[in-house]
């Protein structure tokens, strides 16, 4: 009787690393939904721009990536609020990397205050980093994009984007005018080939949500197991998203085959938003 033949290991295959030679910025990028859509890409084959605040924060996800199969690796510190940080970090990434043709502003955080109790400082921190924050970015790439006719650019929202949550006035304005942004530049860009998408993640497993949890459990004094519930609860799935769920809808919006999908809003959160 004949040997059994081992079987080969398959091959990785231009198909499935589709966006080999293209430069992917990702801000935001050293946690949760932003490190997830970092080794997404990675793993389509992207060189890659990591973004966030703290260059510590970034030492992590840098081996991964490489791991996961990403060309080049950037990292790169710097806050996406301020408009001459941005403008550096970028020319950076540009003259180490090359001109970036996918952007995924994922940067973001949540307070929760009663509307009465939201000061004009806390309003401007939710404004700035979760929407000033996507308008910075996406001026600092969109020229060379536009120049190349070709780009890629999805937002991350939130469902607070497409609906309203109590306690947290400031953050639901700012990520209405993220999908309000996104709209506005996919008519612009429409026949630039330049596309430009929103995705909207529900409640998400991810540190902000522990974090969240932290909070209520010490507002309320239930327990954090009772809190975590709370939050899955809204998902009519019962669950907390994933954070790889989300980066697997971005990474198809940031492929070539995506071309004629432009100014959507797209809810990922189990059916809360229809």
């Amino acid at each position: 009787m004949d040997e059994a033949v081992p079987a080969k290991p398959a091959q990785s295959t231009a198909a499935d690393r589709p966006l080999v030679g293209r430069h992917a910025i990702v801000t935001g990028a050293s946690r949760g939904i932003g490190a997830a859509i970092a080794l997404e890409l990675a793993r389509l084959g992207a060189d890659l721009s990591v973004v966030a605040r703290r260059a510590t924060a970034l030492g992590d996800i840098v081996p991964r990536l490489k791991a996961a199969g990403a060309g080049r690796v950037a990292d790169i510190a710097a806050d996406v609020t301020d408009e001459r940080a941005v403008g550096g970090a970028f020319d950076r990434a540009a003259a180490t990397l090359g001109p970036p043709s996918i952007l995924v502003n994922n940067a973001g955080g949540a307070e929760s205050a009663p509307f009465g109790r939201t000061d004009p400082a806390l309003w401007r921190r939710m404004i700035d980093l979760n929407l000033t924050s996507v308008y910075l970015c996406t001026r600092a790439v969109a020229p060379a994009m536009l120049a190349a006719g070709y780009g890629r650019i999805v937002n991350v929202a939130s469902t607070a984007g497409l609906k309203g949550y109590a306690y947290v006035s400031a953050y639901v304005a700012a990520k209405h005018g993220v999908v309000g942004i996104t709209r506005a530049l996919a008519l612009e860009f429409a026949k630039s080939g330049v596309t430009v998408n929103a995705v909207c993640p529900g409640y998400t497993d991810t540190p902000m949500i522990a974090d969240a949890v932290a909070a209520i459990a010490a507002k309320t004094r239930r327990s954090a197991e009772d809190a975590r519930a709370s939050l899955a609860a809204t998902n009519p799935m019962g669950r907390l998203v994933r954070p790889d769920e989300v980066a697997a809808v971005v990474g198809w919006l940031c492929l070539p085959e995506a071309s004629a999908m432009t100014g959507q809003a797209i809810a990922i959160a189990g059916g809360e938003v229809t």
